[in-house]
């Protein structure tokens, strides 16, 4: 069995679970400071990061930082109302297509190397692998927390394959939100993945152990030594450092007598690229076709001549954006080396290097006099150079 979680679907476009608490926590601090919208716009920094954390924890009645609460409880602060979070979740599911990762799955399940899939994802992405590499959108069974039945139905009667998605829409409620019908179904779903521990072994993956009621199934299920006879293999990032609660289950496990360990891995992707050649006998066409039709090839030839023009070759990256202005400052500085020192110094963005008139730089006006001083400034419009 392979257990996925939202990282499994990062690559194809939807933002994971971390991603969207931030982003939560952007929206409410916008709501009460609408003026710094554009202050806190980039969540890559730790500066803005610290300063929506800082705001979250002064307000009351929200879940702590990196609780198993945190995701649905900042949802809902953010988005009240049922029906706009289901809107801004099909938002971020739309335009989503299978990566490699996920036809490399299909191609498991076709082989017959891979059964069932459990996931706390709701998108369609597995579904849509399955259609491409089975060639039919009748292979693979999908289950949702709406027909718990039919779940219990196809694992006894061995239809293979089927993915069981643990939450459907659940993950955008709290469990106290939730109706009685609700609750139940969740439950019974918990149920059939702890009997299918009983008699399968289990990788997963993208999955952050955050929730307790999927956690506390699988550690129960460990307790048993008879558990995941294949053994219990946790793929976590190797830049991250897994949850606690992820520790205490390959405890668990391995005290029962299970194999079970944590793997190190780079994603999603990369794993099933790496594990694919290792199996055989599965027809790989459609993975093929796949990296095929992702390699891009152009000509790129180098300057003929005495030319030394361009200085930088970019054919594997789009320039996205370019400065229009660039000064040149009158000094008497020395070469590039004593220039880059200055800018060093003066702590400052810009870029700059010696050429026989002067300094060529590019940055703020500000910036440049702070770097090298009051000298004389001359700026040239890059649009109109010959």
């Amino acid at each position: 069995m392979w257990f996925l979680g939202a990282g499994a679907s990062a690559s194809a476009g939807v933002p994971t679970a971390t991603d969207m608490i931030w982003e939560f926590k952007q929206k409410l601090f916008i709501s009460q400071h609408r003026d710094a919208a554009n202050s806190v716009a980039d969540l890559s920094q730790p500066n803005i990061c610290a300063r929506l954390q800082a705001h979250i924890d002064s307000l009351e009645n929200l879940p702590r930082r990196d609780t198993p609460e945190e995701y649905a409880g900042l949802f809902e602060a953010t988005y009240p109302a049922e029906s706009d979070r289901q809107e801004f979740l099909q938002a971020k599911l739309s335009g989503a297509k299978p990566s490699y990762g996920h036809l490399a799955l299909a191609t498991l399940m076709r082989g017959q190397r891979c059964r069932l899939v459990w996931t706390t994802n709701f998108d369609a992405l597995v579904d849509d692998a399955c259609a491409k590499v089975f060639g039919t959108t009748g292979a693979l069974k999908t289950v949702t927390l709406d027909t718990p039945d039919m779940a219990r139905q196809a694992i006894i009667g061995e239809h293979w394959p089927l993915q069981v998605k643990l939450h459907g829409d659940f993950r955008s409620r709290r469990l106290k939100n939730t109706g009685d019908e609700l609750r139940r179904q969740d439950s019974q779903l918990r149920e059939m993945l702890a009997d299918s521990c009983q008699r399968n072994g289990l990788v997963a993956i993208g999955y952050s152990g955050r929730d307790d009621s999927i956690m506390d199934i699988l550690q129960k299920a460990a307790k048993n030594k008879d558990a995941f006879p294949s053994g219990l293999f946790w793929l976590h990032r190797k830049e991250e450092e897994p949850w606690p609660q992820v520790y205490n289950l390959l405890r668990e496990a391995q005290d029962s007598g299970i194999e079970a360990s944590i793997v190190m891995v780079e994603n999603f992707d990369e794993t099933l690229r790496d594990l694919i050649p290792l199996i055989g006998g599965i027809e790989t066409t459609h993975l093929d076709n796949f990296v095929a039709g992702r390699l891009r090839r152009s000509a790129a030839p180098y300057r003929q001549g005495q030319g030394g023009w361009p200085v930088v070759r970019l054919n594997a990256l789009p320039i996205i954006d370019a400065p229009s202005t660039c000064r040149l400052v009158e000094c008497q500085i020395g070469g590039t080396t004593e220039v880059r020192e200055a800018v060093q110094k003066a702590n400052v963005e810009a870029l700059a290097v010696r050429s026989q008139f002067g300094v060529l730089a590019f940055g703020a006006d500000s910036n440049v006099r702070t770097a090298f001083g009051p000298y004389n400034i001359m700026r040239f419009d890059l649009h109109n150079l010959e």
